[in-house]
């Protein structure tokens, strides 16, 4: 009886470990960026969708409304998608709170090589990337993933169930379609942001924006990472118009 006692006390106080262990670093929003790094991307055009990330997330004005948060802090990783069997963590999570912490990001993410390749498994980017965020160490007040790509998802998972998965969990899926003019930028004759709309993103809030190729990325990505960590979205339409450019400072 005794003995009975001693094991469910000692459940009992791995459980209250457990739980405590679980409860993580408090942050305004954990994010998972999610690049494209299927064969329709080049290594050129890899390092320009990189420095798009990189030159958003050190941009004053996404610094700005990192620091309006409750906690002034977010939780970032960075993943690369491209076949199903081949998706990778390019950067690790860390908290960005200031320039400093910001810029070590940007330098990390430049400098990583690149190692996923292969189709447009964008399911399994979302797997990667769902699993990372149930697994870190921070409390975000919001959970995000960020997927821009330049194609349809193709391969297993299908993303529409690893978009589900995703959102039963309590997790946003934003997307940019980076229109490539090809027609391997279409699916089944629907636009591509169509299609993004239609499979990809998800949960409370969500939308898709559009960038004209990645000569506009950088200013697209802006301008989303922005209405992201501001908040929640606006109400408006899951399929966002082209931003505008943001103005600095604002007027």
């Amino acid at each position: 009886m005794g003995r009975a006692r001693d094991l469910l006390l000692g459940l009992l106080l791995s459980a209250a470990v457990a739980t405590v262990a679980q409860a993580g670093e408090p942050v305004d929003l954990e994010l998972v960026l999610a690049g494209d790094a299927s064969g329709s991307i080049d290594a050129d055009e890899l390092q320009l969708q990189r420095q798009g990330y990189a030159d958003a997330i050190t941009d004053p004005r996404v610094l700005d409304v990192i620091c309006e948060g409750a906690h002034g802090a977010v939780a970032v990783a960075y993943i690369e998608w491209a076949g199903s069997f081949s998706t990778d963590l390019v950067v690790d999570w860390q908290v960005i709170r200031d320039a400093g912490s910001a810029q070590a990001f940007a330098d990390a993410l430049l400098h990583a090589p690149r190692r996923a390749q292969g189709f447009n498994s964008i399911g399994a980017g979302v797997v990667l990337a769902t699993r990372l965020i149930q697994t870190n160490n921070y409390e975000g007040t919001r959970r995000v993933i960020d997927v821009s790509g330049d194609g349809p998802d193709v391969g297993a998972p299908k993303v529409d169930v690893a978009r589900d998965a995703a959102v039963a969990a309590g997790i946003t899926i934003n997307a940019v379609a980076i229109d490539s003019h090809d027609e391997s930028a279409f699916s089944n004759g629907i636009p591509l942001a169509t299609h993004f709309a239609n499979h990809v993103i998800g949960g409370p809030g969500a939308f898709v924006t559009e960038a004209d190729g990645l000569s506009s990325f950088r200013e697209t990505l802006l301008a989303k990472l922005v209405r992201e960590i501001s908040g929640a979205p606006a109400p408006g339409p899951r399929l966002a118009s082209r931003p505008k450019p943001l103005s600095w400072p604002p007027g």
